[in-house]
């Protein structure tokens, strides 16, 4: 079986020092914010919808999109739990 993935940073140190993230999807850039998953992963997300043109028609799709830390999920529960800040608009 394989090895896991140890995470280096602590629960601490992602709600103190994770950032927001700029993405850029086609030509628009969206802010993927730090939260901390149902899953107890930390990671950023995005969740936004956006009008794409397809052959001269509007399409309306939904972003969903998640960063997830690689072996967050398995860092120790007793430490500061990240509170997701409020979702920055769209640039």
């Amino acid at each position: 079986m394989a090895k896991k993935t140890a995470c280096p940073v602590s629960r601490a140190e992602f709600a103190a020092q994770a950032r927001p993230l700029p993405v850029q999807i086609g030509d628009k850039t969206y802010t993927a914010v730090p939260k901390e998953f149902s899953t107890g992963s930390l990671g950023w997300n995005i969740n936004d919808k956006v009008v794409i043109d397809i052959g001269g028609k509007p399409v309306t799709v939904q972003i969903g999109l998640n960063l997830t830390v690689v072996g967050s999920k398995e860092l120790p529960k007793d430490e500061v739990a990240v509170e997701a800040p409020q979702e920055a608009p769209a640039a």
